[in-house]
Formats: structure tokens, sequence, C-alpha cells
């Protein structure tokens, strides 16, 4: 899994490569400037036939990042591009280093026509408006920008240079890019100031950060690109977070034993389904069961009020049904390898007594336990307390709402930083979470969190979150610890709504189900096998 950084570690990581492995700093921003335009030729210069005739304009700020700027500029002189570099401040008011690099862009300038240099922007407005750029390249900011609310106010000249790259991105066919996160975004919040530049692509160095995936981070940065400069992974150990990746669900995916028997492959309980007056949960129940059978589960065994157990027989006939009252629940726990609980269970006060009796049973709490959905709501009524549970593996899986009524903090606050109190929440209860959103964070007791943005919007649509819960049952009943087993399953979901249908916005739950196989067999096996 690739980590992912908060701006104070990736700053943490560029001192510890500077002092600890004696990288020079000069070093690090040849490498950043080099790796860009090799990523800029490859979206350019599909035949690697060189940029000339292609048109860059850079827009470089003071510090490192505006550096990286202008090494860019010169590697794409060196590809036959024609470059417009607009300093907006002062050569005086850089850095020494930045000066430097500066000092060899301007004698490219005596030996090359397709260079010109702006002193900055109401110099270069008048020039700029006259010209069709295949690239408008921000190297203003960079991680440097740290913001307490969304929408802060940027100050001149930072301000017009941003508007300057929005409106050419607005009036022409430009792409545009950023040099390692857009300017305006913080890197670590993904807050967004106003105005914000909204990127095409982003060349991002060395490593990811947290702003890409929270709040305007996901609509600002567009597709990012990771430029390797050369700072080990052995200097970010301590990183906490992650990004689910193919690779990782591969590896948190049992294959069944040649040898094996049914009851080898993961016994899985889900007490799931409804029927109150008036009205039915017993989808749920089909689609979580119908989901673990998808994902590989040797042997499920729902628990239903008895007159629904015809309807699952027809639809999910590999599955076998047992009651709804405690001694049958506790009696097929004992059997079970994870337990799966609440869809569509119901919030009548019967159901939920019942579901503090199971959550306080030690045959129950020994299991791999994830709860959803009604479980949830469960939870968040009357005085219930982790503290006098003892829970060997439980995941939650809340969407905001629910994790709204679980923790007592305002949908707002879990929005704005959903990291820092998913996080925090894991810690002070000793279980795993997943809050489901884009990108969905799954958090471990210890601090460590995995975060997911595989899938679209065809995953917006009833049924799916029960789908996903009967995925992670599968996967944890099959040997996996309900924390990698929610992240793989996480993953496995929104791979599988995008294989679902060829529009996204037509995506049911029904047709997730039936992509599932497709999702997990595309990863272990290639078309020519």
């Amino acid at each position: 899994m690739l980590p992912i950084l908060t701006a104070e570690e990736m700053s943490r990581a560029d001192r510890d490569a500077v002092e600890l492995l004696h990288t020079d700093e000069s070093r690090l921003m040849e490498l950043a400037g080099r790796e860009a335009s090799r990523i800029i030729r490859e979206s350019f210069d599909a035949n690697n036939e060189g940029l000339d005739g292609s048109s860059f304009l850079i827009v470089c700020g003071k510090g490192n990042n505006g550096g990286d700027g202008f090494i860019l500029a010169r590697h794409l002189l060196n590809l036959d591009a024609t470059v417009d570099l607009v300093l907006l401040y002062p050569p005086e008011n850089l850095a020494e280093l930045n000066r430097e690099g500066l000092a060899i862009v301007e004698a490219y300038g005596t030996h090359t026509d397709k260079l010109r240099i702006f002193n900055g922007h109401d110099e270069a407005l008048p020039f700029v408006a006259e010209c069709n750029y295949d690239s408008v390249i921000d190297a203003i900011l960079g991680t440097g920008l740290h913001l307490k609310a969304e929408g802060d106010v940027l100050k001149n000249p930072v301000k017009q240079a941003i508007e300057l790259i929005n409106s050419i991105r607005e009036r022409s066919s430009a792409v545009t890019i950023a040099l390692d996160l857009p300017s305006g975004l913080d890197a670590t919040s993904g807050f967004a100031s106003s105005p914000a530049v909204q990127a095409d692509l982003t060349v991002c160095m060395a490593y990811l950060k947290t702003g890409f995936f929270l709040n305007s981070g996901i609509e600002l940065s567009g597709e990012v690109h990771i430029a390797e400069i050369s700072i080990p992974k052995f200097l970010v150990n301590n990183c906490k977070c992650y990004l689910t990746d193919q690779e990782f669900a591969a590896e948190n995916f049992i294959l069944r034993d040649p040898g094996g028997a049914k009851h080898k492959n993961g016994k899985l309980l889900i007490i799931a389904g409804s029927r109150e007056s008036g009205s039915s949960m017993l989808g749920a129940s089909l689609l979580v069961a119908k989901a673990a059978i998808n994902t590989g589960a040797g042997y499920v065994c729902v628990s239903l009020p008895p007159e629904l157990s015809g309807p699952l027989h027809t639809y999910a006939p590999s599955a076998t049904v047992t009651g709804r009252d405690f001694k049958s629940i506790r009696e097929k726990a004992s059997w079970a390898d994870a337990i799966v609980m609440g869809c569509g269970l119901g919030r009548e006060r019967e159901t939920i007594e019942l579901l503090h009796r199971l959550l306080a049973d030690p045959v129950i709490t020994s299991k791999k336990l994830v709860l959803d959905a009604d479980a949830l709501f469960a939870l968040s009524q009357e005085s219930f307390s982790f503290d006098d549970r003892n829970f060997q593996d439980i995941l939650l899986t809340p969407h905001a709402g629910e994790f709204s009524r679980l923790s007592g903090l305002p949908i707002d606050e879990i929005q704005a930083d959903p990291l820092e109190t998913v996080r925090r929440y894991a810690a002070e209860n000793r279980v795993n979470v997943l809050l489901k959103g884009n990108p969905t964070c799954i958090a471990h007791p210890s601090g460590n969190v995995i975060l997911n943005n595989s899938g679209t919007e065809a995953l917006s649509t009833a049924g799916t979150g029960d789908v996903l819960s009967g995925m992670i049952g599968a996967l944890a009943a099959k040997g996996i610890d309900t924390f990698n087993a929610g992240g793989a399953a996480t993953w496995f979901h929104g791979r599988a709504g995008d294989l679902a249908n060829d529009v996204s916005s037509l995506v049911s739950s029904e047709d997730v189900l039936r992509a599932i196989p497709e999702a997990i067999a595309e990863i272990f096996f290639t078309e020519e096998e």
C-alpha cells in the first residue's frame, strides 16, 4: 500500500533525507523537476517525438515549489518546448538555492528564443492573454499552505496568479498541472482557500498527501501522479495512513485449499433482515448473504424470522437458516468463524434488547464481529459502553450519520476531518471503525488508518452497504482480521462497482453483487490464463 502523509510528515521526511542520508536539497529539487518533466512528457508526447510545438506557462512562487518550477522550465526547454515563466516575486525575495535555479534558466534565455520570463503578474498579463498554451503549470505554493478553515482568503500576488491560472483553464483547452499539490489546497486537511487552483493533473512529489482525499482535495487535484525523488520508504516507516490497492486486496483474499471442506473455508453467521407491521427489510439479509457467498465464504447461515426463510432459500439456496431467538443465535455463533449483524434488523424495542444481550455474551464477543446499520443504532441507544465488553475483534461500519449518533459529533465536524475523528474514536473505544464515504476510512485502535478510494458514484444506491458487510464478513470468516478484511473488501467492493455497468448512474446493488466474482478473479488471473 502507498503511504499517505500529512504536510508535517512530508516535511520531516524531506529533512531526514537531507540530514540523515546527506542528500543535498538541490538534488531533491532537481529530481522533482526532472520527474515532473518526464510525467508531463508522457502526457503530451505519446509518440516519443519531443515537445517541439508544445507551449507551457509556468507560474512560480518564492518557495521551493517555485524552485521546482524553474528546474521544470529548463527540462521542458531541453525537450524543445516553448516556455513562458512568470515570477510572482522579485529575485531578491527568493532563497539562495532558488535564485541559483532562476539564474540557470535566465542563462538559457540568452541561447534560445523559446523562453520568455515575466517579472510579476501585471507584466505577464497582456502577453499571456494572447497565447494559447497547451498547459499551464502551477508552481506557486506547494505543501507550505496551512488553512484554518475552508475558504480562507489568499492575498496578492498569489490570489491574482491563481485566478489567472483558473481563467486560462476556463477559456481554453490548456491542461492545468499542479506541482506537488494545487496552490490553495492544504496538504493535510484538504481545505481550499479562496481562490484555489483547479488542476487537471497533479505531479505529487515522493508521497501522497492526506489533503488529496479530504474536503476539496478530491475535486481540485485531478489525476494524481507520483514523482519518485529518492526519499526512501524507510524514512516514512512511522506513517499511520495508507491507501488500499490491488496488491493489498489480493494479499487479504484467502484462496480455498484444494483439499479443504466447506467448514474450513469460512463459516459466517449473518443476523439480518426483519418484518415489522406494515414493512419488510428482508432484502438486506438477501444482499448480505449473497455477497458473502459471492466473496467465497464456505458456509453461510442467516438468522431470520422463520416466516422469511422461504425467499432466502430461493434467492441464495446454498445458505442455511437459523432462528431469531437468543438460544438459536448463540448456538450458531459458537459454530461460526465470524458474525455480521445489523442489516435490516429493525429498531423495535425487543430487537435492540436482543442485540444488547448478544453483545454481552462471551460466545459472541469472542468472535470476529462486523456491526452495521441497525446494530449501530442499537449501540447508540441507552448506556452501551465498549469498556465493559471483551470484544476480541470487532469492526463497526457506519456512514457519517450513524457515526454521528455513535460519537456524539456533528456530521459537519466528522466530514471536515474524517481521518482524525474516526482514528480518535477507534483508539478511545478499542474497536475497528470503517467510516463509509469518499474516501472510506478504516481505523484501528493503534491509530493506523487505511483509506480506500476505489469505486465511483456507482455505489451511491440502496443496498450497496449491505453488500459490503457481506463481503467483509466473508473475508473475516476465511481468516483475515476485521481491520484488514474491511480494507480489502472495500477495495473489491469499489472495483465491483466499476465493473457492474458501463453507466455508473445505472448501477444497482444487485449489479454490484454479480460483479464481485469478476472483481476478485481479475487480480488472480490474466486474460491469457
